[in-house]
């Protein structure tokens, strides 16, 4: 009787273990998570590019800095597209 309980105890505890790192990626989570940002090298673009991509992926517009300034409007397009993808 104690090789069957020991058997049942293992068997339980294999998976409670397995089910864990299930749930460690979402699996059971039902998908409430935000999407993530994708990550995209910025490293030789404007400031205002930068912003302006921030601000596209996020799906917020300062509307003066889109009229005024040409690197805000074409980072926050771009921005507005990479992240669409996802």
């Amino acid at each position: 009787m104690t090789g069957l309980r020991q058997q049942r105890a293992s068997a339980t505890l294999l998976f409670a273990l397995l089910l864990a790192g299930c749930a460690g990626k979402g699996l059971f989570s039902g998908g409430t998570a935000a999407p993530e940002a994708p990550v995209v090298n910025l490293s030789g673009y404007s400031a205002s590019y930068k912003k302006g991509h921030a601000d596209g992926c996020a799906k917020r517009r300062d509307e003066r800095l889109y009229r005024e300034q040409g690197d805000y409007m074409m980072g926050w397009n771009d921005g507005s597209v990479a992240c669409k993808r996802r």
